[in-house]
């Protein structure tokens, strides 16, 4: 389907083909056309999908007719680096129409986003903590929003953020429209759908596979080895983006300095830097300026870099859906991508959980030219091995109320989906 056959306004058209788009992805097919009748949607799509868009481009239209300089669309995400993509994505599309945007998150200072809202702007793009934060202290309210966007609905529940959007639902007028989009459909979440929504459309695009123009490879090794296995693996890559994932943001750091130290352009993305260290870290890959950017699964919903060639998992991902969304990364617009992971005898179980959802056994492979013999340099453990105590009462993954991203689980037991195994 073509954007010209959905009724937006002549301005939006001519700032979609400026960005190459000429025909709707599936979920922008579907999601549109709801979006401006009204109706409350549910959107089900993985990552890569358009779905950004998807809410973006008919927001726009509706925004440009009525009341200006007011905030009346919020959109919440997990991540601060998710809402500086959404932010990236409403002034692209929204270009020459004159709706301004802000976004709210925190590790940053308050002032130029609570004068972003004073100021007028129609659109605020939020990660849940500082939204709360600033209209718990009365810098402004929600009086006129018209339209709330949960996005990546899934990963705001895993950080523990559900608590959250029910008080942002609470400071809303009683009339709205409400678009959630999320990759996975959790009881939690499909409870909340139940709850809040009217009568919804929803709309279901392939939500539990990887892009199908992505090439998995498994790489057993050693856990004391997978660094001189990256080191090896990164020779055979060639020049082109690689996104490395690992289960900490300590081994993150490390990694990255150590791929720094061997000549690497690399670089690491991870919840122990600034706002503004993680945006040149961002903008450094995206520049080309890094080659490599090491990162922790905060990154993997909040990245949208344009051809990138691999993803490395370093470390096993926790669950089905993190290795989904830290795949996602590459693969992108029908381009095709590889994706590694380095896996020890303990992920077999997490291995066969993948292997189920994705429909295929994930060939294994041995890098030619590794020596599998020789001993490690001593260091540190990815995730050493601490007693499970459980979460901590009341606590919230992440540890920021920006949504800096969640940490590991402490023990012994990991969750693939609703598989669980011991390890």
């Amino acid at each position: 389907m073509s954007f010209q056959s959905l009724g937006l306004d002549p301005r939006l058209l001519q700032n979609v083909a400026k960005q190459g788009y000429a025909v709707t992805t599936p979920i922008q097919k579907k999601a549109i056309p709801a979006i401006l009748e009204g109706r409350d949607v549910v959107g089900l799509a993985q990552t890569g999908t358009g779905k950004t868009a998807a809410f973006v481009l008919p927001l726009l239209h509706r925004l440009m007719s009525g009341p200006r300089h007011q905030l009346r669309a919020l959109i919440v995400g997990p991540t601060r680096e998710l809402a500086e993509q959404t932010k990236d994505v409403v002034a692209k599309l929204g270009e020459h129409v004159g709706l301004r945007s802000v976004t709210i998150y925190g590790g940053v200072g308050q002032q130029p986003q609570i004068n972003g809202v004073r100021q007028g702007a129609e659109f605020a793009i939020a990660c849940p903590g500082r939204l709360l934060d600033l209209l718990g202290q009365g810098k402004f309210n929600l009086n006129h929003v018209e339209c709330l966007v949960l996005d990546e609905a899934d990963r705001m529940f895993d950080m523990g953020f559900l608590p959250d959007i029910r008080k942002i639902l609470q400071r809303l007028p009683p009339k709205r429209q409400i678009l959630l989009f999320s990759a996975t459909m959790p009881a939690e979440i499909r409870a909340l759908v139940h709850e809040i929504l009217r009568d919804p459309v929803t709309v279901q695009i392939a939500h539990c596979k990887p892009a199908e123009t992505v090439e998995h490879a498994l790489y057993p090794v050693e856990q004391p080895q997978k660094t001189a296995m990256l080191m090896a693996l990164l020779k055979k890559t060639g020049d082109g983006s690689v996104l490395v994932f690992t289960r900490t943001k300590h081994r993150a750091k490390r990694l990255a300095a150590q791929l720094a130290a061997a000549g690497h352009r690399a670089a690491s993305l991870q919840g122990n830097l600034s706002q503004r260290q993680r945006q040149a870290a961002l903008d450094g890959f995206k520049s080309g300026q890094h080659q490599i950017l090491v990162a922790t699964d905060l990154a993997a919903r909040g990245i949208d870099v344009a051809d990138i060639t691999h993803v490395i998992n370093v470390d096993m991902p926790a669950t089905v859906d993190d290795y989904t969304h830290r795949i996602g990364r590459t693969g992108r617009a029908a381009k095709t991508g590889d994706a590694f992971t380095f896996t020890t005898r303990e992920d077999e179980s997490a291995v066969r959980a993948i292997e189920r959802v994705l429909g295929f056994k994930i060939e294994r492979r041995r890098l030619e030219g590794f020596d599998y013999s020789a001993a490690p340099a001593a260091q540190a453990p990815a995730h050493p091995r601490r007693p499970h105590a459980g979460p901590k009462p009341g606590g919230k993954p992440g540890g920021h109320p920006g949504g800096a991203g969640r940490k590991p689980h402490p023990g012994g037991i990991r969750s693939f989906g609703k598989r669980r195994f011991s390890r």
